[in-house]
């Protein structure tokens, strides 16, 4: 018997699962290309190393957003000043941003199996249903024999969680495909950048806009640099969307002072915490993210731009200093010796 959500919405979608297999095919087709490597395991499933013993890239990682956004966004890898410090940047787009970002991306899938731990997220999340009320809440259901799953892992996961996966999914072991992207990799860290937008859309539905009213997204957040470290490298991933990130949504909202009202809690700024390094944060609170202000997880500016009455709000700032702290960002300058050679002298990151 069908559930009231398949009733309602079952073969009027767009297909997630679908439409990211087809752009999975392109790291498939050429992993030596994008510094990928493939495995195929005894069940059958998929295994990319997207920067685990494989070395990933931006193009990897800009792959691998579109993938987790379940092709329903485009993305680039450009340049951008933020302040005097210039860093790579994604820019990401899409003309379906509740089902892109709530319906896939959103890292809402954690996966233990004793040891083991990982963060799921991407077109695979539409089939498991995980979590089940964003599902509802969007009206977005996806009916897919093939599935893709991203992991946020710097470890391969064990063959159970490959069949638990399969099983959640409802699809066979070899109609599977798990993508690996720690985020001490180029790969990772692109992808975590990759999630800007949908960090707004996120914060924007938990103060209360309806996510299905936003029309159309745009952001673009800092691609942090590499550290050996993946929980230093997982404080700047984060730092890079709070302090660097844009996000800019086409929103259809009828009651105008709401949308206000809503808009002026949305950037980190509004956290009590801002103003701090993500790492820092995250050891005061004794390294359990749940202990985390939820109103931190934002970009740093939004643009809010409504239809119905063609006002756009912009709110937030870009907090460059914030950035250089936590990138160990130096300068150099060049002077000249007393025998006219050149020489380097650093300046601090402040």
């Amino acid at each position: 018997m069908r559930s009231s959500l398949e009733e309602n919405y079952l073969g009027k979608s767009i297909s997630v699962n679908r439409l990211a297999w087809k752009i999975l095919e392109k790291l498939l087709d050429d992993s030596r290309l994008y510094g990928v490597t493939v495995e195929e395991t005894e069940g059958g499933t998929t295994v990319v190393d997207a920067g685990i013993n494989a070395e990933g890239g931006y193009e990897a990682g800009r792959l691998v957003t579109e993938i987790c956004m379940g092709g329903c966004a485009r993305t680039e890898i450009t340049f951008r000043k933020y302040g005097n410090l210039e860093l790579p940047t994604i820019i990401i787009y899409s003309d379906n941003p509740a089902i892109a970002t709530l319906g896939s991306q959103y890292a809402g899938w954690q996966i233990k199996d004793g040891n083991y731990s990982a963060i799921g997220s991407g077109p695979g999340r539409a089939l498991a249903l995980k979590p089940k009320e964003i599902f509802d809440e969007i009206g977005y259901l996806d009916t897919s024999d093939k599935a893709v799953v991203v992991l946020e892992t710097d470890k391969r996961p064990p063959d159970r969680v490959l069949r638990r996966l399969a099983k959640d999914c409802k699809v066979s072991l070899e109609n599977l495909a798990l993508i690996l992207t720690p985020t001490s990799s180029i790969s990772g860290a692109t992808q975590i950048s990759g999630r800007v937008v949908e960090t707004g859309v996120h914060k924007l539905r938990r103060l209360g806009l309806n996510p299905k009213t936003i029309l159309h997204a745009f952001g673009s957040a800092p691609i942090a640099p590499r550290h050996p470290k993946s929980e230093v490298a997982m404080g700047r991933a984060n730092d890079a969307i709070l302090y660097g990130g844009t996000a800019y949504y086409t929103v259809k909202q009828d009651d105008e002072e709401k949308l206000k009202e809503i808009i002026k809690k949305a950037p980190s700024l509004a956290s009590k915490s801002y103003g701090k390094l993500f790492m820092d944060i995250f050891k005061d609170v004794g390294f359990d993210f749940h202990k985390i202000d939820p109103d931190l997880f934002a970009p740093a500016v939004l643009v809010v731009n409504n239809v119905r009455t063609g006002n756009t709000y912009t709110i937030g700032e870009i907090n460059d200093k914030a950035l250089k702290q936590s990138f160990s960002a130096q300068s150099c300058l060049i002077s000249r010796g007393s025998d006219g050679s050149p020489r380097l002298k650093e300046t601090t990151s402040s």
